[in-house]
């Protein structure tokens, strides 16, 4: 018998039609699994960039607040706190004699921003303050000696020279001095000496901080960002530091027998007595994504200490979270401390 060979010379129309179903099906989920990865990864973007600007500005205030009160050799346990009145007295003051007395504060807060003076000069304005957030203050000097011939041959901050318009302390080591301290606008009057009365005592770069949250990220975008107002002598100078940081509250730890130690919180301290016994801050901070997500996050209330349960609405698509840390002074506390 002869065996006839038959070959495929084409596919058949239903063939063909089955084949590009099969195909377009194998392309729609491929298609699908690629966006859903994508969206996901997105969304692992957002919440990793909001973890980590919240976590950095917990960081950045810690950081300050560790160092609140420090003034160098310094004993501020000897000046006689200041007279000061709430929303009176002006926070934004240049003045060197306001200055000095007002050492003793070396942290100060505004629950809700109620209280802090916007005064002279101009360029003390909280830029777009985002109505009901605190405020924090923080006082303190530089860690370092700045870096000159004149009064101090220095370069421990780096420092070429000390600037004609930032405002210094001066601390006096010697027995013979008629100030233990002085503080100025550039170098000028700063005469006191070191603990050879010989040779002139270093200076130090006196810092002033104020910490508040803004309506706008200072680039004409409307997202809430913590900022710093910092004294730069005779002017103040705005620096927008975290996005996304919506919220903000604070508590004040303080210490009413005189040991260091820590006996009460309140997030409203009463005078300038309270303020100067202040030894620890609670921080609350509530970080949201600078983006939204793709669907509408479920009606949450967050809770920043003592202060008033936040609430959203059930179609805002912004995933928040709080962060809080404890910070203890330990320049005022360990001056209190006893062996």
């Amino acid at each position: 018998m002869t065996r006839t060979r038959r070959t495929q010379a084409g596919l058949s129309l239903i063939e063909l039609m089955i084949s590009i179903t099969i195909g377009m099906v194998v392309l729609a989920a491929v298609a699908l699994v690629f966006v859903n990865t994508s969206r996901a990864r997105a969304e692992i973007e957002r919440t990793s960039r909001q973890i980590e600007n919240g976590r950095y500005a917990i960081e950045l205030l810690s950081d300050d607040l560790r160092l609140a009160g420090f003034y160098g050799e310094l004993n501020t346990s000897t000046l006689a706190v200041p007279g000061w009145t709430m929303g009176t007295t002006n926070q934004c003051s240049t003045t060197v004699t306001d200055w000095k007395s007002w050492i003793p504060l070396h942290v100060m807060g505004f629950a809700s921003g109620v209280g802090f003076v916007q005064g002279t000069p101009a360029s003390c304005a909280l830029d777009s303050h985002k109505a009901g957030t605190d405020i924090l203050l923080v006082r303190r000097v530089r860690t370092c000696y700045e870096g000159t011939s004149t009064p101090a041959a220095s370069t421990d901050c780096g420092d070429a020279s000390v600037s004609a318009s930032k405002p210094y302390l001066q601390v006096s080591l010697c027995s013979s001095d008629s100030d233990s301290y002085n503080m100025a606008v550039g170098a000028s009057g700063l005469t006191l000496k070191k603990k050879n009365c010989t040779a002139t005592a270093g200076v130090r770069q006196y810092y002033v901080n104020v910490y508040y949250i803004s309506t706008n990220n200072g680039h004409g975008v409307n997202v809430p960002t913590l900022k710093r107002l910092s004294l730069d002598g005779s002017s103040w100078t705005t620096t927008p530091l975290v996005e996304g940081i919506e919220e903000f509250h604070l508590e004040y730890g303080l210490d009413t027998t005189g040991d260091g130690g820590v006996d009460s919180y309140t997030a409203t301290p009463a005078d300038a007595t309270a303020w100067s016994n202040v030894m620890a801050v609670k921080i609350w901070i509530l970080a949201r994504n600078i983006e939204e997500s793709a669907e509408a996050i479920t009606n949450k209330d967050y809770v920043l200490g003592s202060a008033t349960t936040t609430t959203y609405s059930p179609t805002d698509k912004y995933r928040r979270h709080v962060y809080s840390t404890l910070v203890r002074l330990v320049n005022p506390a360990g001056r209190r401390e006893t062996p």
